[in-house]
């Protein structure tokens, strides 16, 4: 079942994070080098299935397995990771609210999710900034990654792991790949409320929901088209929806941040070598993130295509369209949010814009 935002408080009363001190140490404070380390068992949430360990599972659900595992046998299995795959815990966008409240520590999570929350993470899903991997890959080590990671500690949550995902279009019609190919009256789904402003300016509806809803919107007939990320296409079964499929392979309008996370108050409760191994574990995966997502788009493409969906890309011409009709959302962010300025100026720097 299921934790709702009304019961998350309630959630609470059964410890999530479980520390038993060895040394003597009090477990409700922050852990010290000098402590001992005692036996601790963590909740993982995140929305798509369960990792199968083949070549179809979703790899941000292999990334949770691979962490879980990693951290066990770094740990001598004194670190438990308890992974809650497709939502099963909290719902995908309560995932942020969960760790806030104690009922989740780590997430794989999609941090636009939150933008009602903290406005600031919606630079992690601006419309026509990021444009291919590369772009997105910079951010870690350039001055806009500082500062987003300043702004997510100020905000209660620690990366272990960077995450970015390509988004693809797909369409229960013909392909759309510039904006003059939003139909009146087609209606849309987009997660980040800046890309769906900007679809709004192109002509599209819009109706706001996770990726894990799209196949039954589209079944329905609640949606005619979708943007998510490609690695949710496939986990989902888009193609079994969809009659057109606009891959990110050259270039694409969303890209977004789902990074490996843990919240503060979880991992301040760790003793100094419990924090070390998850920070050496999550940066031990960082490559397996980055090319696996990469990795996803070609193989994704191959999915719908070998199941007769028209398949398309969008060129330079097509990206410059979205870009010129994305920017009247940028400056939107930039005068709405608390450091929106600041954010834009740092996210165009390292994106070359």
């Amino acid at each position: 079942m299921s934790i709702r935002r009304g019961s998350l408080v309630a959630a609470t009363l059964v410890p999530v994070m479980t520390l038993v001190a060895c040394g003597g140490g009090d477990s409700g404070s922050a852990a010290s080098g000098d402590d001992e380390c005692g036996s601790v068992s963590l909740r993982l949430s995140h929305q798509w299935p369960a990792a199968s360990g083949g070549e179809d599972s979703d790899f941000r659900s292999e990334l949770a397995q691979q962490f879980a595992d990693k951290v066990a046998e770094e740990t001598d299995d004194q670190v438990k990771v308890q992974i809650f795959p497709g939502s099963s815990l909290v719902e995908s966008t309560e995932q942020y609210d969960a760790m806030m409240e104690g009922a989740v520590d780590l997430s794989v999570f999609p941090l636009d999710y939150a933008s009602g929350r903290v406005p600031n993470f919606s630079v992690t899903l601006m419309p026509g900034l990021v444009r291919n991997h590369e772009q997105a890959q910079a951010w870690q080590d350039a001055e806009i990654g500082k500062r987003l990671v300043e702004v997510l500690d100020e905000n209660g949550i620690k990366i272990l792991t960077w995450v970015w995902n390509a988004g693809a279009i797909g369409t229960k019609g013909d392909p759309v790949v510039t904006p003059a190919d939003v139909k009146p009256g087609m209606t849309m789904r987009a997660a980040g409320s800046y890309v769906e402003n900007m679809l709004k300016d192109a002509g599209a509806g819009i109706s706001s929901l996770p990726s894990n809803e799209i196949y039954t919107a589209m079944q329905t007939g609640v949606l005619d088209a979708a943007v998510t990320s490609t690695g949710s296409f496939a986990s989902f079964n888009l193609q079994e929806q969809v009659k057109s499929f606009t891959s990110p392979t050259e270039h694409t309008f969303w890209f977004m941040f789902e990074p490996l996370i843990i919240s503060n108050e979880a991992f301040d409760k760790l003793c100094a070598d419990q924090q070390e191994a998850l920070e050496s574990v999550g940066a031990e995966l960082q490559e397996f993130a980055y090319t696996a997502s990469e990795e996803d788009d070609t193989r994704v493409e191959k999915i719908f295509a070998d199941a007769g969906v028209e398949v398309t890309t969008m060129d330079d011409a097509a990206f410059a369209e979205w870009q010129k009709l994305a920017e009247k959302q940028w400056d939107a962010f930039a005068q709405s949010a608390p450091d929106g300025q600041e954010l834009m100026d740092l996210a165009k720097e390292s994106s070359g814009e």
